[in-house]
């Protein structure tokens, strides 16, 4: 598939339907103004002795420049004088058509499939309006050949419009369609088109559609029609540039952090310069790269050959959308919707030492060997995770308990005891999930770590037991297996994974002398870093005193009200009110209420102060035994993650955009989520391995991702472009939709509740790498791949059918249980079986049968992409409306009439199971007949193709 030149559409709400029926939203697919179909009759071939190999291109005569501008071909028809073709020809709403317009059909025929070949045999010319006020809206043209005078046949045009067809015999089929429609087609070209302003689903997003129409005949000879359009996504760059933007915001905060640690000793204070100068490299480089992106206008994809442009190494290849609408015979209309997209990888920073998974692997063994060189202890990627999410709670948490109890003086200031019941609830639960964040061991070790690096700290047992610094230092680097850091014992932390690690330097100015711990427990209390103004149990006492807090706004509050309902019965209206301002001032309650709120917000600040610094510590020890290897895969990540959102934010919008009326597969999206299927054909050999590593990080990547459906601002097509918010640790995608179409979703997701998405990856490489991997290479890889990601495919349908009946599920003429699907792609999984796209081809069945969205990626979303989406698609054709075995291989030809250039791997139908490959004669190898002359030449020969082979798959 040529970059660019993909297809899909997608559907878009209708405000003027809706507000015609405010009781559902009406989506309708954006349809083309113009769409005919051709046929020739008494073709002349070049020679009289044959039948000619029709085509017929279409070219569109621009009125003003008077010029031709290319527009469609059709498929060849093989050995016909009166060939029926099979690929219509269509004019996109967006496209600037007339009545006026001229149309110019050129028949060639074609010698060979290749069209390197081709006789012209005539042309005919028409306009647009012709075509509308012919009779039956269709015309019947004679070609002339190229003296003008001869004529070589006719050409016969008629109008396609999308709806039921009636039975027509195959040689002489017609393209009228009844009065009678189905419900969503739009019955002439005057409605066809739906302004664009008027469905505001639509342009925010996607844009540039790129229509092909199809007529294949049914089992039952009957016709369905068949419409492809592609469109290129704005997220391509929204995404990423929204990205970029929040990585600088948050290592610029980072950096922030480090310098409030307050004076370290000289030894931290160098590690922390060295750890902020990499992030101000970091902070540089993705602001050069966000610059450069905003100088882009008007592009909405990248294309391959600019896979490896450092500038645009954050954006998606070519990421398009590709929707198959089909309209059979009283049936009604359907659609299948893919997204296609290069495979998420650092192509800019290649892939050398391969890719994420074996860089990540390798960088945490030997980050443990760079933590006692410089002196860090040990954090495991769950401790780092876990330092994270600290600080993110805590950031969230203490400004939002501080406006809830503001709100609660409020209530007391208004005297209400509802209000006050409310308020107090909703500070109770965020201040006890405050304390439970904080109530962990890894806070508290590293407020010790962070006190034992302050300047002039002595730990307890050297002040005891003096040895020389000498001697410290060897045992820190010859002794270090009787070292124990103070995380060691909490969960995830190993006893192998610390104890070769450091816990305390003696901080004087050369940080050579430290201190060890041993491997008991309460026996070695003394080795556990000490200051004689420091109080181990100062933590314990300072995140307890805020639940103590709490628990005092409570009882305050419960006394507020037991005065309140204890109050006398009612007295003559003067006592009362006396009463009234003498005892019970409206503002009594707030007065009362202000002393333990306020201790409350203290408290709750110094432990914010104390653990963010805590937390800060820990992730400048991550940082500064990873550099620089650590920060190279941080920006690695960033990269491959970028692409991988941006994938998903489109297809989560395209799916969402289709499903507004479908009250099962909203339920289902607010109750479990949605599972995103990527399809892989990327090989197990060379740099594609690396490009796989890369995949299968940023596709696990994207389950720290949530979607949330807002109400926008406007209806202003910049208003309803999806927003992201959060930190590398967490992200929430919006997506805003206008008010009316908003108001028509479950309460469930307007009130903003986070909507998960299961992202799942399968991968079966297809090409002649993938070949030499299997025979001589290693394909565990893709074998644990797809493993892993089968059982978690297989957890996310037990979740769906315990949350969801079955019934809210869409329904497909093939009626295979899912049960008994996911159980044949287990045991395909485990089968050894040389490129089982079987297993592609069950996922993806399995995906559209649980409403989710699909993907299919190879290196740049080109070749094997459209061989893989157009196969899919004739397969859907067969199985769900009842394609005609006689033309499963002509509409396979015909969706890939523009994409069979160059070197391709060719997909046998999917009943066979199997792929074969297609490959030309390859350029290097000689003519044998001349080199079996001379035995010599032939060895010669034989070395030299080794050598060109072995060189090309390195």
């Amino acid at each position: 598939m040529e970059d660019g030149t993909q297809h899909l559409g997608h559907c878009m709400v209708d405000m003027k339907e809706l507000s015609a029926n405010p009781e559902g939203v009406i989506l309708t697919p954006k349809l083309p103004q113009v769409e005919f179909s051709l046929a020739c009759n008494d073709l002349v071939a070049s020679g009289r002795d044959r039948k000619p190999n029709a085509l017929v291109q279409v070219a569109v005569i621009d009125p003003h420049k008077q010029h031709l501008v290319s527009h469609a071909c059709t498929e060849i028809v093989e050995a016909n004088k009166d060939p029926l073709f099979l690929t219509g020809v269509t004019f996109p709403s967006e496209y600037p058509a007339s009545p006026e317009t001229l149309v110019k059909l050129t028949v060639y025929d074609a010698k060979d499939k290749s069209q390197e070949s081709s006789t012209f045999l005539g042309s005919a010319t028409f306009s647009v309006g012709d075509l509308l006020r012919a009779k039956d809206e269709r015309l019947t043209l004679s070609l002339r050949s190229s003296d003008g005078v001869c004529a070589a046949g006719t050409v016969v045009v008629s109008r396609l419009k999308m709806g039921e067809m009636e039975e027509v015999d195959v040689d002489h089929i017609t393209t009228d369609i009844p009065s009678h429609k189905c419900p969503v087609v739009c019955e002439s070209a005057s409605h066809a088109c739906i302004d664009r302003e008027n469905n505001p689903l639509t342009g925010p997003v996607f844009k540039n559609p790129v229509c092909k129409v199809y007529r294949f005949q049914t089992v039952d000879s009957k016709w369905m029609l068949v419409r492809e359009q592609m469109e290129e996504c704005t997220l391509s760059f929204s995404i990423p540039k929204q990205l970029l933007s929040l990585y600088i915001q948050e290592d610029m905060s980072r950096v922030q952090d480090l310098r409030e640690l307050g004076e370290l000793s000289p030894h931290w204070d160098n590690l922390r310069k060295e750890v902020m100068t990499r992030y101000g490299g970091i902070i540089n480089s993705y602001q050069e790269t966000l610059a450069e992106l905003d100088k882009i206008t008007g592009r909405s994809f990248k294309p391959s050959c600019c896979k490896a442009q450092k500038s645009l190494e954050f954006i998606p290849i070519n990421l398009h959308t590709q929707r198959m609408r089909v309209t059979c015979p009283r049936k009604t209309d359907a659609f299948y919707d893919i997204v296609t997209v290069g495979a998420p990888a650092a192509h800019f920073q290649g892939f050398k030492c391969g890719g994420l998974q074996r860089l990540l692997s390798r960088y945490e063994a030997e980050k443990k060997s760079f933590s006692t060189a410089y002196q860090c202890i040990y954090y495991s990627p769950e401790h780092t995770a876990k330092a994270q999410e600290v600080l993110s709670t805590v950031s969230l948490l203490q400004p939002l308990i501080t406006s809830l109890a503001d709100q609660l003086l409020q209530a007391a200031q208004e005297h209400s005891s509802p209000g006050l019941r409310d308020a107090l609830k909703n500070l109770s639960d965020k201040t006890e999930q405050f304390v439970h964040t904080l109530k962990d061991e890894l806070v508290k070790s590293a407020l010790l770590a962070l006190h034992a690096a302050r300047p002039g700290y002595v730990s307890k047992n050297q002040k005891q037991t003096p040895v020389q610094g000498g001697q410290h230092q060897g045992h820190i680097h010859q002794g270090s297996d009787q070292n124990q850091s103070p995380v060691q014992g909490l969960p995830g932390h190993s006893p192998a994974t610390s104890v070769t690690e450091t816990t305390a330097v003696c901080n004087n100015v050369d940080g050579s002398q430290t201190t060890t711990r041993g491997d008991g427990g309460p026996k070695h209390q003394d080795s556990i870093p000490h200051h004689k103004e420091y109080d181990e149990e100062e933590w314990d006492r300072v995140w307890a005193n805020v639940a103590k807090c709490l628990n005092c706004v409570i009882a305050m509050v419960d006394k507020l009200q037991e005065e309140d309902n204890s109050k006398p019965e009612p007295v003559p209206e003067q006592q009362q009110l006396a009463d009234v301002i003498t005892s019970h001032n409206p503002g009594d309650w707030r007065e009362q209420l202000r002393p333990p709120v306020t201790r409350l917000k203290e408290c709750v600040m110094e432990v914010v102060e104390k653990a963010k610094r805590a937390m800060t510590f820990v992730l400048l020890q991550e940082a500064a035994c990873s550099i620089p290897q650590g920060f190279f895969l941080q920006q690695r990540r960033d990269v491959v993650f970028s692409q991988a959102l941006a994938a998903l934010a489109c297809g989560f919008v395209m799916r969402l955009y289709a499903g507004m009326q479908d009250k099962g597969f909203l339920r289902q999206l607010h109750l479990v989520g949605l599972v995103a299927q990527f399809e892989s054909l990327l090989s197990t050999y060379s740099e594609e391995i690396g490009m796989l590593e890369d995949m299968e990080v940023g596709i696990s990547d994207l389950q720290r991702v949530v979607f949330q459906i807002t109400e926008a601002k406007t209806d202003d097509l910049s208003d309803l472009q999806p927003l992201v918010c959060g930190r590398r640790d967490h992200f929430t995608v919006e997506v805003p939709l206008p008010r009316l179409v908003f108001q028509t979703l479950p309460e469930e997701i307007r009130g903003g509740k986070p909507l998960r998405v299961f992202p799942v990856l399968f991968n079966v490489g297809i090409n002649e790498q993938q070949t030499i991997a299997e025979r001589f290479g290693d394909i565990s890889l893709q074998e644990r791949i797809n493993q892993r990601n089968f059982e978690m495919l297989e957890a996310y349908y037990k979740s769906l059918s315990e949350k969801v009946p079955l019934e809210c599920l869409p329904c497909f003429q093939t009626q295979t249980d899912i049960k008994e699907l996911l159980e044949t792609l287990g045991q395909n999984v485990v089968t050894k079986k040389k490129k089982n796209v079987e297993i592609l081809w069950i996922a993806g069945t399995i995906c559209r049968r649980l409403n989710g969205i699909r993907f299919t990626s190879c290196k740049s979303a080109k070749d094997r992409t459209s061989m893989s989406v157009t196969l899919e698609q004739c397969a859907l054709l067969r199985d769900e409306h009842q394609l005609s075995k006689d033309f499963f291989i002509r509409a396979l030809d015909c969706m890939r009439s523009r994409l069979t250039q160059g070197d391709i791997g060719q997909w046998e139908d999917p009943e066979a199971g199997a792929v074969t490959e297609n490959k030309p004669a390859s350029r290097h190898f000689y003519p044998i007949a001349l080199l079996l002359v001379s035995s010599h030449l032939l060895v010669v020969w034989l070395i030299l193709s080794l050598v060109f082979l072995l060189a090309k798959y390195q």
